[in-house]
């Protein structure tokens, strides 16, 4: 495939960052099933070309793929989506697209005519909508194809089983006999294109292992993973929330005569104050955008502009009661907040627990969670002269609930 220019802005080595390929894999191309709709999966797009952690969701199965020593990779995409794949897909030279059928079965079959001319001893077919990849699991499948035509990986399943009859049990199903089946499955080459030439089967081929065994060939079973799960519904693209996450803030505001000196949210008695827009409460900003930063919500000036006449001389309480409420909506509480002041004057210790106290108030967390430190750079730069105070701080911030 050709780069776009998208592509072209890809960072040197990024697409070095993958793991090595398992050694050795015997040679092997790879077919990736791609050509649905995903309705299901409430995404604007079909989900194999939406978003999650950071990258198209075809695109995750196929790095792996072609990490692992797949070439070349074949993707079945939907009729009219051309632009869109080569969007997800750009930067791999491996890869080539085909456009699938109507069913999945159709969409197989027209990828592994396809490869025809490199007529590869072995093939893997996988659905795009399992992102995740295993090498070890490649290495059984692959392994397990010195025995049989067919392998696919299969993991048991756990919960009891009934039968619905119009929405009465109505039997039950032994588990201990079922397996629940995962891809990429392996095959040998010509015995699974053969075996979809001939499919006389329904309209519809839940798996490649189905049309393997309606041909007469054996599959045999290998450990699958829990990993590579599929997914299916719009929660699924919902990342869960990490347990804790940090953020960093820093700000700088001058000195001037006639200004007020505030101070996480204390006014203290000073011959000079601090300049800006708002009140100037450089500890505050400092901790604002530290907050949000650790929810990725931006900084304070695009939820405050100082453009805006609204915000002249208002109090910068109102900013971090702003923070709190954009943290809280993300799903997080402040476990503990670090804010250091940097200037030469005045003294901060005597107004240390008063500041800690009026950042729990506006935060509604203990004083226990709030730190207050002073420094000064021994005289050197703009805080050393006296012709400013610079603020720095950390927020934690933990899961709610």
């Amino acid at each position: 495939m050709d780069c776009d220019e998208t592509c072209k802005k890809l960072p040197a080595g990024a697409m070095n960052a993958l793991p090595p390929a398992p050694d050795p894999f015997p040679a092997f191309a790879a077919i990736v099933v791609a050509a649905g709709k995903g309705l299901r999966a409430g995404q604007p797009l079909p989900k194999q070309f939406a978003q999650w952690r950071g990258k198209a969701l075809v695109r995750h199965c196929v790095e792996a793929l072609v990490a692992a020593g797949a070439a070349p990779v074949v993707v079945a995409i939907p009729e009219g989506s051309e632009s869109l794949a080569e969007d997800a897909l750009c930067g791999f030279e491996q890869v080539r697209f085909v456009i699938g059928g109507a069913t999945r079965q159709e969409s197989v079959r027209a990828a592994l005519e396809s490869l025809s001319d490199e007529a590869p001893a072995y093939v893997l077919i996988h659905d795009a909508a399992r992102p995740v990849v295993v090498p070890s699991v490649l290495e059984r499948l692959l392994s397990a194809l010195d025995q049989a035509p067919g392998a696919i990986p299969v993991l048991p399943v756990v919960d009891s089983l009934a039968v619905d009859r119009d929405g009465f049990m109505d039997g039950t199903a032994n588990r201990e006999v079922l397996r629940r089946v995962q891809t990429p499955q392996a095959f040998a080459y010509a015995d699974i294109l053969a075996a979809h030439r001939n499919w006389q089967g329904a309209p519809h081929a839940g798996d490649d292992a189905q049309v393997a065994r309606m041909a007469g060939l054996p599959v045999t079973l290998v450990a699958g993973d829990e990993a590579m799960y599929k997914l299916t519904f719009s929660e699924d693209f919902v990342a869960p929330l990490p347990a804790v996450r940090m953020g960093t803030g820093y700000d700088v505001h001058r000195l001037a005569d006639g200004e007020d000196l505030w101070l996480c949210g204390v006014k203290i008695e000073h011959s000079q104050g601090l300049v800006g827009h708002s009140d100037a409460d450089v500890a505050i900003h400092a901790l604002v955008d530290a907050m949000l930063g650790a929810v990725a919500a931006g900084d304070i000036g695009q939820h405050f502009p100082p453009s805006n006449p609204q915000w002249r001389g208002a109090s910068s309480g109102v900013f971090l009661q702003h923070a709190c409420e954009v943290v809280a909506h993300a799903g997080y509480v402040v476990g503990n907040v670090d804010v250091t002041i940097i200037c030469e004057a005045p003294k901060i210790g005597p107004h240390r627990d008063l500041m800690r106290a009026r950042l729990a108030e506006l935060m509604g967390v203990d004083i226990g969670c709030v730190s207050v430190k002073a420094t000064t750079t021994e005289g050197l730069g703009f805080t050393g002269r006296r012709e400013g105070i610079a603020a720095q701080a950390i927020a934690t911030l933990v899961k709610a609930g």
